[in-house]
């Protein structure tokens, strides 16, 4: 069976290191079965989808511009897409071994069920290979069916983040299956200080205020740290002890949480940060979102910008050093 064809997409800030092609220069396919197209601009889902146009592969595979791939991935990826209900499969990105303490230690709250809750699959090895919903699949480590994208109309280029969870609540909705594969992971290094931490915990819940919207799916948990940082505003105003037994409550867990993320990861100067990281990325997460239902409802919209500069860094069949 002939191996299919594979567009891996990747964009980039004009200018911007790509070390994603570290990465792709030891994939194990062959030469005439994958191609590399790198999208240049400022709104990375407008890249992604003009890059898609240009694509000649039946699948489209993405990655972020420093998501560092192991060689047999498009070999995983490939036979799953012999079933044509298949829409998009996707793994993990982890936090590479060596990184500084403070790095660690946001992936492990990022991957911690107490700290990334329904989420926490996105940054962690966990469970066997699984039909998913948006919750599991992140965008720096996704491959779609390119018919599929196609039908659906590609990213909504308003968004960002979170343009893949609008398009895989679409898809799911239409009866498409997506694919989980823990085994199918990238390493990316995390934000490298607080400061970007919170700036990127902020912007993940502005971002799905905003695919709630406009129409994407969400669950109840998605509202849990809103409800968290209103109590937390709430406790001036309230006198009673008993009033501060959910926030003791909270406490204990997240000390649990990082005695937990010790255990299992090994790390522990890492876990030592956890009681603290764990409340600001709920705090980030809970104020990102509630920027983002009283910015975008009242009719604030991203909308695409920019030109896009697309170059095939590989062709189909290119064996030369790319």
């Amino acid at each position: 069976m002939a191996n299919p064809a594979v567009s891996i997409i990747i964009p980039v800030k004009p200018g911007g290191e790509v070390r994603a092609l570290d990465g792709l220069r030891t994939v194990e396919y062959p030469d005439d079965s994958f191609e590399v197209l790198v999208a240049e601009g400022t709104c990375p889902s407008r890249q992604r989808n003009q890059a898609a146009k240009e694509a000649r592969g039946t699948i489209l595979y993405f990655l972020d511009d420093d998501s560092l791939v192991a060689p047999d991935v498009l070999q995983r990826i490939a036979p799953l897409y012999g079933n044509p209900a298949v829409a998009a499969v996707g793994g993990p990105s982890l936090t590479p071994e060596g990184e500084p303490p403070l790095r660690q230690a946001f992936g492990l709250a990022l991957a911690s069920p107490f700290g990334g809750g329904g989420v926490c699959n996105r940054y962690r090895r966990h469970g066997e290979r699984r039909e998913t919903g948006d919750h599991e699949l992140i965008l720096c480590n996704l491959s779609i069916s390119a018919a599929a994208f196609t039908e659906m109309g590609g990213f909504d280029e308003r968004l960002y983040p979170n343009e893949e969870n609008e398009l895989l609540v679409r898809m799911r909705r239409t009866g498409w299956k997506l694919i989980h594969d823990p085994a199918l992971a990238v390493y990316r290094s995390q934000r490298p200080s607080l400061r970007a931490f919170v700036r990127q915990l902020f912007g993940y819940g502005r971002g799905r205020a905003q695919q709630i919207l406009l129409g994407g799916g969400c669950g109840i948990t998605t509202f849990v740290p809103v409800l968290f940082l209103l109590y937390l505003l709430s406790l001036p105003f309230l006198h009673l002890p008993v009033y501060y037994l959910p926030l003791l409550c909270y406490l204990v867990m997240g000390l649990f949480g990082a005695i937990h993320a010790a255990v299992v990861s090994g790390k522990t100067v890492p876990a030592f940060f956890l009681p603290l990281l764990f409340p600001i990325l709920h705090l980030s997460y809970g104020v990102g979102l509630l920027y983002g239902f009283l910015a975008h409802g009242a009719g604030k919209r991203m909308r695409p910008c920019g030109a896009v500069n697309l170059r095939r860094v590989k062709a189909f069949g290119d064996g030369s050093d790319w």
